[in-house]
């Protein structure tokens, strides 16, 4: 819209300040609530602001809808997660996550190669709403999924008095297995 590196780079640098506002209360968020259906519902709302991003005019407002789509993005990541380690079996971890890994690695090449192309055969607005229509189906096949939670586990009620509560006891572990946190926080990306 603008031509300017100064508006691309705000883009870039809208996702780690997503994960960053996310990274603080997401976790509780993701275990209280059932991850089937929290991935569901995220891909459904990040489908809905992608699919609005060709008809806005406004940068502010474009900003404003993709640090939303980052901020869902944040909390996908760790939920898929989460349900990933529940639904895979123990002992075949080691090679599902080999997989996973040489699927995201494909992913970095393949994902803007064929934006690429989309480009070049269509126009950006084609690339948009297929990737609406990706994240669409994603939330589909995620549907038939299994559901891997008893209702009488999930604590459907989160608020803010629960995410202090999850603190603290992230802080008490800290400090009853500081050697673990240390070694936790020299392995973060």
């Amino acid at each position: 819209m603008t031509g300017s590196p100064l508006a691309v780079s705000i883009l870039y640098i809208l996702m780690p300040l997503a994960a960053m506002f996310t990274n603080f209360w997401a976790g509780s968020f993701i275990d209280h609530l059932n991850q089937k259906h929290l991935m569901i519902g995220l891909d459904l709302f990040r489908t809905g602001l992608i699919f609005v991003l060709p008809f806005l005019d406004s940068l502010l407002v474009i900003y404003i809808i993709v640090f939303g789509i980052n901020v869902a993005s944040a909390m996908f990541e760790p939920t898929s997660v989460v349900y990933m380690t529940k639904l895979v079996p123990k002992g075949n971890r080691q090679r599902f996550n080999a997989l996973r890994n040489f699927i995201n690695s494909c992913v970095f090449i393949l994902g803007p190669s064929i934006a690429g192309a989309l480009f070049m055969v269509g126009s950006p607005a084609l690339a948009i709403f297929t990737n609406a229509g990706a994240l669409c189906i994603s939330a589909i096949i995620i549907l038939f999924l299994p559901n891997l939670h008893e209702q009488s586990q999930i604590n459907g009620r989160i608020n803010m008095q629960s995410v202090i509560q999850d603190w603290k006891k992230i802080l008490k572990y800290g400090a009853d297995h500081k050697y673990i946190i240390l070694i936790y926080i020299c392995l973060v990306e």
